[in-house]
């Protein structure tokens, strides 16, 4: 069990209390992880910041990232239209709005380094991102393919189905894609489940992984469970939560076996 708790205003103590209160609920245990730990502890990412530190001062090193001074309005005026999540905005911790973030539109790729041409009073040290976006440079039209365990091949164009994204946000947090990667790699992960949602999020893992020189897990994409109108279950859709269906009297037994009523 891995809380990945990086964005602070939606990672509060009593929310964390209420997920594992609500998964012990249903019947989920886990052998380590908050609570239990393990060999690999801490199981808390707001506690594993050096580890993505050092992932971050490799991948400045070997070249792969370069300085992004863009906020939300600049991206929002260079691509034509207001997006509801950007690379630029408060949201950028969650896996949901980094995977929809469009191409992004190459505004700070000429950037080489830290210093002068960068806001902010001083230069930003090797030692430590600053307070400033720092994206991974894609290797625009290459393929990236891999089989998915579930879904079967899949292949995305880096430049054209997603553009350079982040992988330290100014905010002083790692991005999802880059937190998930060195975590997975320090717990020797070897089986990666998620939905298919996150098909894209796992090309630009594999770019990640292939910079820092590790090895790719197996990937296995889940189809999502959707609502009566064909929309996947999110927080923007005022989806019901696995609290509100236990306030609503159903057994675990129910929801896990999908015998949802009709109206939910």
């Amino acid at each position: 069990m891995r809380m990945e708790d990086l964005d602070r205003e939606r990672s509060r103590k009593v929310y964390v209390d209420a997920v594992f209160e609500d998964l012990r609920w249903l019947g989920i245990r886990w052998q380590e992880g908050p609570g239990k730990g393990g060999p690999f502890a801490p199981y808390e990412q707001s506690k594993r910041r050096a580890i993505y530190l050092d992932a971050w001062r490799k991948l400045v090193e070997r070249g792969c990232l370069f300085a992004c001074r863009c906020s939300r309005k600049d991206l929002e005026s260079a691509l034509g239209a207001p997006h509801e999540r950007d690379g630029g905005g408060k949201h950028d911790a969650a896996p949901e709005a980094e995977d929809d973030e469009p191409v992004y539109p190459g505004t700070c790729r000429h950037l080489t380094g830290w210093a002068p041409q960068l806001p902010g009073p001083t230069a930003i040290e090797f030692d430590a991102p600053g307070p400033i976006n720092w994206r991974f440079r894609v290797p625009g039209g290459e393929a990236i393919e891999f089989v998915d365990e579930n879904l079967g091949p899949q292949r995305f164009v880096a430049g054209k189905d997603f553009g350079d994204f982040l992988v330290w946000r100014r905010d002083g947090a790692p991005s999802y894609q880059l937190a998930c990667v060195a975590d997975d790699a320090a717990m020797r992960i070897t089986e990666v489940v998620r939905g298919a949602d996150l098909l894209k999020s796992t090309a630009r893992q594999i770019l990640l992984n292939r910079a820092l020189g590790l090895e790719n897990p197996a990937w296995y994409h889940c189809r999502l469970v959707v609502d009566h109108n064909g929309r996947r279950l999110a927080k923007r859709h005022d989806a019901l939560s696995l609290r509100a269906l236990r306030q609503r009297g159903l057994t675990p037994m129910k929801i896990l076996s999908a015998e949802l009523p009709v109206e939910v």
